[in-house]
């Protein structure tokens, strides 16, 4: 493995000083202390300062956080926390702008710099990231009767589907003989708003003045788009609002469909008894007129403002960062650094890897809005109008229209 760029000095020019604790405490969910037990080891082993994580459920994170900064105090140096509360927690963390050197900075996707940016203060260091890519069925479009039967019918090579209109057309062709081509998320709405951003969108929900945009034309065709396999062509199962990201994996887990727009540390997590174990091929997210676009899902390392042992904290962040590839061996196999993620490209079992790193850098892939308020705007405006649009009987844009004035009220 090529060794990622150090980054230690780069803490102690932040910090001004070696550091002398002898322990720092992290705040994480599971998957943080996966991810990143293996450089905590690594960090002790090369400081001596040993490295207590509190693991607690997801929701636990920002329960537990936001109550040490309302007391004004805290126990804990470090938390990794998700992308969705950068914006909620930026005024009670340490500006980490030191650390984003030149080097650093040229090893991050674009949407993961512009996630810890939150009004000019780098809030957070991305220490692992991750995207919806496509999975799709080897055997299935390698067949030759497939590609044979597909290329009469539609008049094009059956590859890799890369395009809406290529989705479409592959998710009918492949619902057939007890099967369903794909199928259609109706209770995480991330999904659509990835395709808003292929559509051409500023954003999602709301522009960079902070503005609302809902109901904008990108909004309206990427609607229109998403729900078109379950209301116009029959080719996804017609529960969709029961249908999370959970089963949409366990339904392609299953050879219930031929291709599914998913997570992409998922590929290495295909269960052995599956019925597409050694049959599943990865491809770029889909790419609409702004090209490839995603909502990438980061988390990041930051510094309480009232942590007891800042220096230690920064040094461990900065280390952890040069040391990103070390999580790529953790089960959900995730880093954040470009570098990290390619110096596994060519190596087995790691085929999704350019995927991701094409999706992440794709010319239309944004975060969702670094806004205080994104989850009510979230649970109040998107997600009534994106469920009633499964139900496949009202107007996309009187839907959209209505949710951008519930939306204007939070905001106003």
């Amino acid at each position: 493995m090529k060794k990622l760029m150090s980054t230690s000095l780069v803490a102690l020019m932040a910090t001004g000083t070696m550091a002398n604790a002898e322990s720092i405490n992290i705040l994480v969910e599971g998957g943080g202390e996966m991810l990143q037990k293996a450089v905590a080891e690594k960090f002790t082993a090369e400081t001596g300062i040993e490295v207590n994580f509190t693991v607690v459920p997801y929701q636990g994170v920002f329960d537990k956080l936001s109550a040490e900064i309302a007391s004004g105090s805290s126990n804990f140096d470090v938390a990794t926390i998700d992308v969705v509360w950068n914006a909620n927690f930026a005024d009670h963390v340490e500006d980490l702008s030191a650390l984003f050197t030149e080097a650093v900075k040229a090893d991050l996707a674009p949407a993961l710099l512009a996630d810890a940016n939150v009004d000019g203060k780098m809030m957070g260091m991305p220490a692992w990231a991750n995207a919806e890519v496509v999975f799709y069925r080897k055997d299935l479009w390698e067949d030759p009767d497939n590609q044979a039967g597909f290329k009469a019918e539609y008049g094009y090579d059956l590859v890799p589907p890369a395009t809406w209109q290529e989705w479409r057309d592959m998710a009918k062709f492949f619902t057939k003989d007890g099967m369903y081509g794909t199928s259609v998320n109706g209770l995480n709405s991330e999904e659509w708003m990835a395709h808003v951003l292929q559509a051409g969108s500023p954003g999602v929900i709301v522009n960079d003045a902070g503005e609302v945009i809902l109901d904008n034309a990108a909004h309206i065709e990427a609607l229109e788009f998403y729900r078109a396999p379950l209301c116009e062509d029959g080719s996804v199962p017609d529960n969709a609002l029961e249908i999370g990201w959970g089963e949409e994996q366990n339904l392609f887990y299953q050879g219930q469909t031929a291709m599914v727009k998913f997570w992409a540390h998922a590929y290495k997590l295909t269960p052995e008894d599956s019925k597409v174990t050694g049959k599943v091929g990865v491809a770029p997210m889909l790419a609409g007129s702004a090209g490839i676009g995603a909502i990438p899902g980061p988390w990041y390392n930051v510094i309480p403002s009232t942590a007891a042992h800042k220096d230690a904290a920064a040094q461990f962040v900065a280390f952890a960062f040069a040391n990103n590839a070390m999580g790529i061996e953790a089960p959900l196999g995730l880093a954040a650094a470009n570098s990290a993620y390619e110096s596994y490209l060519g190596h087995e079992g790691y085929e999704h890897f350019q995927p991701l790193l094409d999706t992440l850098a794709g010319p239309a892939t944004r975060g969702r809005p670094l806004h205080k308020d994104y989850q009510e705007l979230l649970d109040e405006a998107v997600m009534p109008a994106f469920q009633a649009a499964m139900e496949c009987e009202d107007n996309v844009a009187e839907l959209l229209t209505d949710a951008a004035e519930i939306a204007d009220d939070i905001l106003n």
